[in-house]
């Protein structure tokens, strides 16, 4: 379908919009909105400025969630700035000290590490059993998209948004321009006051537009569209807002670019249309594309996905640790003040003086004079020390119990962060601490996970869709040896079911769910992984003379990999059993026509005759196996420190959905 690859990308973040599909530039019409109609196009200058009332429409919508995500990021900014007496947003310029401690800074930090440490990783499953096979691939393939979008800097960008402003949004399209025009999907982190979608809707797919703006240099739309050279006209009556940066940024010889989504009935279907333009210039329109008669993207939905932490009711977006934890900060600080500076009152004692004193107060001041001179008698009422009151206990108490108030309430306590209470010294003890700690950023990282799903499930509607040449990835194999493969969507696209008693099936769509797991990263999860593989060896249960009590063990337990570990300890048992029927008919063949070998045979296969070892028991399952001595010294050494090991394995996993 080489049609779909001509389609025009769409915006990036603070990024041009590249060019439109290769095809003839237009004419340019001398009577734009008659030429247009004669034309029969769909999208004419009327209905471009009905889509920009529809847009300031939805921009005053956002009005306050814009206030408060701009507030939000201007206080996590200003408040890690270097200059914290500029006297400008908000902030004071007394020319003194001000204290500024980090404990809502930490806060985020110790989330955002949360969040990359249970970084995802998806693994694709088959609806139908004819589909394994391609969900296999799948799930090998979409792991080295993700890598080649660099979507672990993504990720991590998206998870500081999530934190400070409450809402992180990936976007999902197809880069025509990829691989010298070959094309690939694309992800990307979207600026939140940059999209605008209906007001009241907490599912941005029942908004009936989505609205991404770009502000870019004229000049360089005018290089990727030349046909419109001089037509671009003034400013379409719109400006998204912007975050206050440290960096002045000129709007000059700038213009909004504005893509709009939106959704046309056919018939019984719902098509997804998509729309560039700037003013009333139109960049590209789907609508007028006769490659789109299908939608721009088949999967009809907006190529968005919002990742919210703390949900707000009639708003897909929500509030993050900025909002909730920003009053006691300001009220730590200025305790905090308030201390420092009767600190130094008390460390710089301060005096009063007669105006009319004997005393030089220039040589007093200056501690480094050994003489003070006096001129005349220096009596008591000269000068006297102005009276300094140190602060009580209650004050450093109240101060103590608001940094508890802000660490509760964010959840960053102090056995989250690896420290205890006193007392508390048994590892288990600490573990079950710890985990208690991490339950909101396990949370935190579910909804991450649930952003994730629909943003893998975008690749494969756009791999369903694009992938229609061969492609060359590399991936890792089975047994983990790097292997190169050949994709394509041919086993995505829809399959005839055939005719069955004389009636046509139709066509089947092949559909895949997505399990997201953490990608189990940290180093004592693949200790601790080995160590269990070590335990299980030694306890004889990768033995096939002992696969049946094997299996019944594992059954009972609960570990990474469990479902891996039983089909090869199966597979082990129905080896077995195949070489010992294969031993039995040799010997028994052998016995029958050449007793004279049946000696040599048995010492060639390391048993003695007649005896012959049966399955699962007897003296050659004796021998076979490992003595039960040793294996007793095995498992026993390995169980000494049992809950010590369990603690730490479950401590490695703070903050992860299955810790």
């Amino acid at each position: 379908m080489a049609k779909n690859r001509g389609k025009a990308p769409e915006l990036q973040e603070e990024r041009l919009p590249a060019e439109t599909p290769e095809k003839a530039a237009p004419e340019r019409p001398e009577e734009p909105e008659k030429q247009e109609k004669q034309q029969g196009k769909k999208i004419d200058r009327l209905q471009l400025s009905k889509w920009t009332n529809v847009l300031n429409e939805y921009r005053s919508g956002k009005a306050n969630l814009e206030g408060r995500v701009k507030e939000s990021e201007n206080w996590w900014k200003l408040r890690n700035g270097i200059d914290q007496n500029v006297g400008k947003n908000g902030r004071e310029n007394t020319g003194r000290f001000q204290s500024r401690s980090a404990w809502l800074h930490n806060v985020i930090v110790s989330k955002h590490a949360d969040a990359l440490k249970a970084y995802p990783e998806p693994n694709i499953l088959p609806r139908e059993q004819g589909d394994q096979d391609e969900a296999k691939m799948l799930t090998s393939i979409i792991p080295c998209v993700l890598e080649q979008n660099d979507f672990e800097s993504v990720y991590s960008q998206n998870a500081w948004r999530k934190l400070k402003t409450g809402t992180g949004v990936y976007k999902v399209v197809w880069d025509p321009r990829k691989y010298n025009g070959l094309g690939d999907i694309a992800i990307y982190n979207c600026d939140l006051l940059n999209v605008f979608w209906e007001p009241g809707v907490t599912d941005i797919q029942k908004s009936r537009f989505f609205f991404q703006t770009c502000l870019t240099d004229k000049e360089l739309i005018e290089e990727a569209y030349p046909e419109l050279k001089d037509e671009l006209r003034g400013g379409s009556g719109f400006t998204a807002s912007k975050f206050d940066t440290d960096d002045t940024v000129k709007t000059s010889g700038k213009v909004t670019v504005i893509e709009v989504y939106y959704h046309r009935k056919d018939g019984d279907r719902k098509l997804l249309h998509y729309c560039k333009y700037v003013g009333q210039t139109v960049l590209y329109a789907s609508e007028d594309d006769p490659e789109c008669a299908d939608g721009f993207y088949e999967h009809g939905m907006y190529p968005f996905v919002f990742d919210t932490l703390f949900p707000i009711e009639g708003s897909p977006c929500g509030y993050g640790f900025v909002d909730i934890c920003r009053n006691p900060q300001m009220a730590i600080d200025k305790m905090r003040d308030a201390m420092v500076r009767n600190m130094i009152a008390g460390a710089r004692p301060r005096y009063f003086t007669r105006i009319d004193g004997a005393i030089n107060e220039e040589e007093f001041s200056n501690l480094e004079n050994e003489i003070i001179h006096v001129n005349g008698s220096l009596e008591e009422r000269d000068i006297r020390v102005v009276d300094f009151k140190p602060l009580s206990g209650n004050y450093i108490s109240a101060l103590n119990e608001v940094i508890s108030e802000l660490r509760e309430t964010s959840g960053n306590t102090e056995t989250a962060t690896g420290s205890v209470n006193y007392g508390v010294t048994a590892a288990s003890a600490i573990a079950a601490l710890q985990e208690a700690s991490g339950k909101g950023s396990a949370d935190s990282t579910l909804t991450s996970y649930r952003a994730y799903r629909q943003v893998v499930l975008l690749i494969i509607e756009l791999v369903r869709q694009f992938y229609d040449a061969p492609r060359q990835f590399r991936i890792t194999g089975d047994m983990g040896e790097t292997a190169f493969v050949t994709y394509d969507n041919e086993n995505l696209k829809p399959q005839d079911q055939g005719v069955d008693f004389g009636e046509d099936m139709g066509y089947r769509v092949p559909i895949f769910d997505v399990k997201v797991e953490a990608a189990k990263k940290n180093a004592f999860s693949r200790i601790s992984q080995n160590e269990l593989a070590l335990q299980l060896y030694g306890a004889g249960i990768f033995n096939p003379q002992m696969a049946e009590m094997a299996l019944a063990a594992v059954d009972m337990m609960s570990f990474e990999g469990k479902d891996s570990v039983r089909e090869k300890i199966g597979k082990n048992a129905q080896m077995y059993k195949q070489l010992q029927e294969a031993i039995q008919a040799a010997m028994a063949l052998c016995q029958r026509y050449e007793p004279q070998n049946l000696a040599q045979l048995a010492q060639m296969m390391g048993i003695q005759a007649p005896a012959m070892p049966m399955p699962g028991g007897g003296r050659a399952a004796e021998e076979a196996g490992t003595p039960q001595e040793e294996r007793k010294t095995i498992t026993e050494g390995a169980g000494d420190d049992t809950r010590t090991r369990q603690a730490r394995e479950r401590a490695a996993s703070i903050g992860q959905p299955e810790a």
